[in-house]
């Protein structure tokens, strides 16, 4: 399973790197079509957030680091971690945030330390040539992770199982929403949110640990 989990992420790398170095770093070298539409997840995913007090935050599949910039708009005190399994992802980061004490960005497939907040933007969508089976017990093990990694809540995304037919691509992975609350529900907390309302083709998952 390690072995298949080290390949599954070594393409999922790959293909982020060649959006990077095709589109530099923007919401199209994350594979965004936007920024209206990347700052709209960024919305839905801070939900988690209590933004009354300093809070640390770390962002699995963090890209460029682009949510820097959503949090810094919104005058919170905060420390980040970001976490990208592509290597030109991690260096364009460190370049772009050079000056900014309270960021710090390491290649890895899991963070290297428990933060108040986790989140995961998008890294669930692509899967490439994987099943529905082994994407699905990917998504599962990457919770997992959020899980213990994150001391007061997590929150991710994924595209949503009632996009329109005829609109689905077969590298796509479209996750059943419900199932997903499910297993959240039944397995990191009583305190889960399901988040289908803000007009894409998507879901947003707030678990709170505490409550």
């Amino acid at each position: 399973m390690q072995s298949d989990k080290t390949t599954l992420l070594g393409e999922v790398a790959s293909y982020y790197s060649e959006k990077l170095a095709l589109h530099g770093d923007t919401p199209r070298g994350v594979d965004w079509n936007g920024e209206q539409g990347q700052s709209l997840r960024f919305e839905q995913l801070c939900k988690i957030i209590d933004s009354t007090q300093a809070f640390s935050v770390c962002d699995l599949g963090c890209g460029y680091g682009a949510l820097v910039d959503y949090l810094k708009s919104t005058a919170r005190t905060f420390n980040y971690l970001g976490v990208d399994v592509s290597q030109e992802m991690v260096a364009s980061a460190n370049q772009r945030y050079s000056g900014c004490t309270e960021t710090r960005f390491i290649c890895a497939s899991s963070p290297d330390s428990v933060s108040d907040y986790s989140v995961a933007s998008g890294i669930f969508n692509v899967r490439l040539g994987r099943s529905d089976e082994e994407w699905l017990a990917y998504l599962e093990d990457t919770l997992d992770t959020l899980d213990r990694s994150s001391r007061l809540g997590f929150s991710f995304n994924c595209l949503t199982s009632y996009s329109d037919e005829e609109k689905k691509r077969p590298d796509l992975y479209y996750a059943d929403p419900c199932l997903i609350f499910d297993l959240c529900k039944r397995r990191y907390s009583r305190q889960v949110a399901l988040l289908h309302d803000y007009g894409l083709y998507e879901f947003t998952i707030l678990v709170r640990k505490t409550g």
